[in-house]
């Protein structure tokens, strides 16, 4: 089955990118993969503290995907499969990508306020975005339900 992966944070635009991808993967018999990335620092004197700051971080994670998929679920046509990955956000993008293959679709939203439009959607659409096997859409962040149902 083909899946539109989004990568989940606590950002406005976030939640308009996993309602896009919803409607997407409806329309087209596809599903969504809501992926969050914890950062972990490279502390590695003492492998239990190691352990211990892998296991914080990737349960802060799941709270966020708690949280987020929690405001976004009455406008999901279906729960997204969840997915944690520990590291850097762009390498963990990768790693996702590269360990299923049904991921057909990175979707990213981008913020509408005049700083810009995000580290992430700055990191991956400048000149890295060559560089993914997928397309990549990035959602402006500040589309209306309205506007979401007309182009998908």
């Amino acid at each position: 089955m083909r899946k539109f992966l989004v990568i989940v944070d606590d950002t406005p635009e976030c939640e308009v990118a996993l309602v896009y991808a919803g409607r997407r993967a409806e329309r087209t018999g596809s599903s969504v993969i809501a992926l969050c990335i914890a950062a972990t620092s490279e502390f590695q004197h003492w492998l239990g503290v190691e352990n211990l700051m892998r296991e914080e971080a990737e349960a802060e994670a799941q709270e966020m995907l708690d949280r987020v998929l929690a405001k976004v679920a009455d406008r999901m046509p279906d729960d997204p499969e969840r997915k944690v990955v520990i590291g850097h956000r762009v390498d963990g993008i990768r790693q996702a990508i590269a360990d299923n293959p049904e991921i057909v679709v990175l979707v990213l939203g981008a913020a509408s306020g005049s700083e810009g439009p995000g580290p992430l959607v700055s990191a991956i659409a400048g000149g890295q975005s060559g560089g993914y096997p997928i397309p990549i859409t990035i959602v402006p962040g500040g589309l209306t339900e309205e506007q979401i149902e007309a182009i998908v």
